[in-house]
């Protein structure tokens, strides 16, 4: 056996245990296998042709060698100068622009739902990606195939090098992605981009658009070393989005932040539509799977629509997605009557929003959760008492090292009978004996396991958590990024 992998050795010896911690051993051996150049056709969202999925790698590769999406210099510069010599493709098209704290890509996905049940052509822009790079640009509500992703940005590269030397700085991972996101839609044509920022909003790569509708959803303190220490000072920034006339849907702010957004609409003559005023959700109840809503709209009532999305929060993007929609569409102002209630419920029954309170296994029961700061991770523990009975619930935490860590496990920690810690793949995971420090700070050192493998964490989490006995409730939460939820999918062998 001199030619065998050890981790076949350990796949063989699972299989006569539990199938499920088989498939996550087998998922940690492609994922120690990712970066090599070997084809990767078992990972969710890759290529099965050895050759596609080879030059996807190049590809990827390519923009890796670019800033990162946490380097900034905070200018639209870059993006405009490659707009420009491309002919200034994301003119070609309406779109609406999303900016917010937490629940951006939830909300795009409803909107571009709704925006397709009404048989518009949507392209939708959002990042990070859970598990392949090309989730982030989307065509009629699905990834755009490798092979398109590749040409999209094989046809642009000229112009980027172009553009490159003619900068200070070269364009960066993020601005090319943007680049190549206006120009797939203007290729397809879209008939509407729904375009989520990547951090705060005047600089943002994407804001080189002038989207007649702007969607603010709720502001909480993230990445304050680059966008402020307060609501209010981060608000001024995701301002940036609100355009002359346009019309801005502002889910429920805190006071400081609203009163920033609201003198920038004043600013620029654009009409305002509230959460809890202009529209809002008007009831709610947990249903299988999900829960019943009934919303409030700026042309009316929205009654009996099943969402298949647990938690509060979810029912409020809902009606920050309708109300956009309905602002594209000129419903309270150009028109009076709602939207099509058969069409609407059709939109929402359809959505799904992968890592966001994500099931991908019973027995016992494991769900993933992308909540990556403290105001996400309160939401997340709101909506996980709500919708589910578990008697025991295991953490499984991976974080990134610029984040608000000992405020997202202090969220935690009242549901976390214990917790285990590890990192992910990526150079921004925090180490994980500097997270074990601040767990056991958070936890106690009794409810605190370390294991520096994904693959290892879950295993401990899911033997924990089957403590309980088979049907006794326990659980298990894979959160604190969406890399580490991204990470556990593959290993749990979904996609």
């Amino acid at each position: 056996m001199t030619d065998s992998d050890p981790f076949d050795e350990i796949i063989e010896a699972e299989t006569d245990r539990d199938p499920d911690l088989a498939v996550i051993e087998a998922g940690s051996r492609t994922l120690r296998t990712q970066g090599t150049g070997a084809p990767q056709t078992d990972v969710p969202g890759r290529p099965e042709d050895p050759a596609l999925d080879k030059a996807l790698r190049e590809v990827e590769t390519e923009l890796a060698s670019r800033w990162g999406e946490t380097k900034l210099e905070p200018s639209v510069s870059r993006i405009a100068a490659l707009m420009d010599v491309l002919g200034d493709p994301q003119r070609s098209y309406p779109s609406i622009h999303i900016t917010g704290t937490n629940g951006k890509t939830s909300t795009a996905r409803m909107i571009e739902a709704l925006l397709g049940a009404f048989e518009l052509r949507t392209g939708r822009y959002t990042s990070p990606h859970v598990q392949s790079i090309t989730e982030r640009i989307s065509l009629d509500g699905a990834p755009i195939s490798a092979e398109r992703f590749i040409e999209t940005y094989e046809d642009i590269k000229p112009y980027i090098e172009m553009v490159d030397a003619q900068q200070e700085f070269r364009l960066s991972f993020f601005e090319v992605l943007t680049g190549m996101a206006y120009a797939a839609f203007a290729d397809a044509p879209v008939d509407v981009a729904v375009v989520e920022v990547g951090m705060g909003g005047s600089w943002d790569a994407t804001n080189v658009i002038d989207a007649a509708v702007a969607v603010v959803t709720p502001i909480d303190l993230d990445h304050t070393d680059r966008l402020g220490g307060t609501t209010g000072e981060i608000a001024t920034e995701k301002a940036g989005i609100v355009k002359q006339d346009a019309t801005v849907i502002l889910a429920q702010q805190p006071v400081d932040a609203a009163q920033v957004l609201l003198k920038k609409a004043v600013e620029v003559d654009a009409t305002v539509a509230r959460e809890g005023l202009e529209f809002g959700v008007v009831s709610r109840s947990v249903a299988v799977g999900g829960q019943l809503i009934n919303l409030r709209g700026l042309g009316g009532e929205y009654e009996e629509i099943y969402l298949p999305l647990h938690g509060p929060y979810q029912a409020h993007n809902a009606a920050v997605a309708l109300a956009a929609v309905e602002a594209f569409f000129g419903v309270g102002a150009q028109r009076p009557d709602p939207l099509a209630i058969d069409t609407v419920r059709k939109a929402f029954a359809s959505v799904t929003s992968p890592g966001r309170l994500e099931v991908v296994r019973r027995s016992p029961t494991v769900v993933l959760d992308a909540a990556h700061n403290p105001a996400g991770a309160r939401a997340t523990a709101e909506a996980v008492a709500e919708a589910f009975d578990f008697s025991r619930l295991i953490g499984v935490v991976g974080a990134s090292g610029d984040k608000d860590v000992r405020g997202l496990l202090e969220a935690f920690e009242p549901m976390f009978a214990e917790v285990v810690v590890t990192q992910n793949s990526s150079h921004r995971a925090m180490d994980v004996d500097e997270l074990a420090g601040i767990a056991v700070e958070v936890f106690g050192d009794e409810r605190v396991q370390v294991e520096p493998r994904l693959p290892d964490a879950l295993e401990a989490a899911i033997t924990l958590a089957e403590e309980d006995g088979e049907f006794a409730g326990g659980a298990v939460l894979v959160t604190g990024s969406v890399i580490t939820v991204g990470e556990a999918r593959l290993l749990l062998g979904r996609g």
